[in-house]
């Protein structure tokens, strides 16, 4: 099965002859393989970073329950990952005040609930803002209108 080749940071093999523009569009087997091995690579990394939580720390963090912060991943008020053992994690710094009022709107700007979308829109250089990651601008004071357009372009 080939795929649509397309431009990673996360490919790290450059053993692979570059293409010309007479080449097969498409990528091998074995790059598509490494692309996939890359990024189960990153959400291991991601999941085990020292700003993930469970949901219990989240829940105390919160003052609530496990089962609210479940509620709330599942209506993308908040951010989790579904971890590989079982549960999720969360980001914990999605409860500071600049983006816990955010995450719901955005979740609705963007179209999408699913926590690696999420937490991929917040974490990822924009070039609307600057370079900075839309996590980085609602902390230094970008408006909710801003981010929310941003979302929403984003979405389409």
């Amino acid at each position: 099965m080939n795929t649509l080749t397309i431009p990673s940071t996360f490919v790290r093999d450059t053993t692979a002859p570059r293409r010309t523009s007479t080449d097969n569009p498409y990528a091998s087997a074995a790059q598509t393989q490494a692309l996939l091995q890359s990024g189960a690579q990153y959400r291991r990394e991601r999941m085990d970073a020292a700003d993930m939580i469970s949901t219990d720390e989240a829940a105390e963090l919160a003052g609530t329950s496990r089962v609210t912060i479940n509620a709330w991943i599942k209506a993308g008020r908040c951010i989790g990952v579904a971890h590989l053992r079982r549960g999720f994690k969360l980001p914990r710094w999605q409860f500071e005040p600049a983006i816990w009022p955010m995450l719901q709107p955005l979740a609705k700007a963007l179209g999408r609930s699913d926590g690696w979308q999420l937490l991929a829109f917040l974490e990822s250089p924009a070039p609307a803002l600057d370079g900075q990651t839309p996590r980085a601008a609602l902390e230094q004071g970008v408006t909710p209108e801003r981010m929310l357009a941003l979302a929403t372009a984003e979405a389409h």
